[in-house]
């Protein structure tokens, strides 16, 4: 906590705050309304104050010498904006985490995946105990990370080209390899042209295991994975390779 901080919360009196936000036509900023809320969710009393054109919000932030809005004043002094306010109450900002390391994607898409093959299972067979349901939950998978792939080629193609083996060696690779990845997974959750889609997946997740394994396991290179698309802050490592084998499971199973 910051001395500014303790004074303000030192001050005796009610919760007031006073805040200040772009609420315009075409426009309404989305960090007021998040400090509105938090502001009362902590207990405020806001007193919400609009700035309803671009001139009046340019004269807002020349009167008091600041560069964004909202701002929020507490107890008659500066907090600041959003973010300064989320750390005013102790709280996480994501621009502090912006170079860090998360799982997060990773968890929603197997998350959502699994679930949605139990869905589907249920559906088809009024159990979610079938081995289609296991099936579907890698298909899905895979379908679910072409298309965070596919969202920006470019910066995939930027991030897969740091680690994979084949992708080094011919760039376009790099390029096929989403719509190779989303194609085996359709074609695996429908059941259909086996004869396609598990020397895709065999493809694919042999050469995505075997980089993975020696950009991490033997280079011991600390990289980030392009498998939920460019510029994640997932690492590369065991969750990466476990992807690939599962793609290779998959591959081999249909074809038995």
């Amino acid at each position: 906590m910051t001395e500014t901080t303790r004074e303000i919360s030192a001050q005796d009196g009610p919760k007031k705050a006073v805040l200040y936000r772009m609420v315009m036509d075409q426009h309404i900023c989305p960090f007021g309304l998040k400090s509105r809320d938090l502001l009362k969710r902590e207990g405020y009393d806001v007193e919400d104050h609009h700035l309803t054109t671009r001139e009046e919000t340019d004269a807002f932030k020349e009167k008091h010498g600041v560069k964004t809005t909202p701002q929020t004043w507490i107890n008659g002094q500066r907090v600041g904006g959003h973010d300064e306010l989320r750390r005013f109450f102790g709280k996480e900002v994501e621009a502090d985490k912006q170079d860090q390391t998360t799982y997060q994607p990773v968890i929603a898409i197997f998350a959502t995946a699994a679930l949605m093959a139990l869905a589907f299972s249920w559906a088809a067979f009024d159990t979610i105990f079938t081995v289609r349901a296991a099936e579907w939950f890698i298909s899905i998978s895979m379908c679910i990370l072409a298309i965070q792939k596919l969202q920006d080629l470019k910066a995939f193609q930027n991030q897969f080209l740091g680690y994979d083996l084949l992708a080094q060696r011919y760039v376009r690779y790099a390029f096929f390899y989403p719509f190779a990845e989303v194609t085996a997974g359709i074609l695996m959750v429908a059941g259909a042209l086996t004869w396609i889609a598990s020397p895709l997946a065999l493809f694919i997740g042999t050469f995505g295991a075997v980089s993975v394994f020696k950009a991490v396991y033997i280079d011991k290179r600390e990289l980030k994975c392009a498998c939920v698309g460019g510029d994640s802050n997932v690492p590369l490592g065991f969750i990466s390779l476990t992807e690939n084998l599962m793609m290779i499971a998959m591959g081999l199973w249909m074809l038995l």
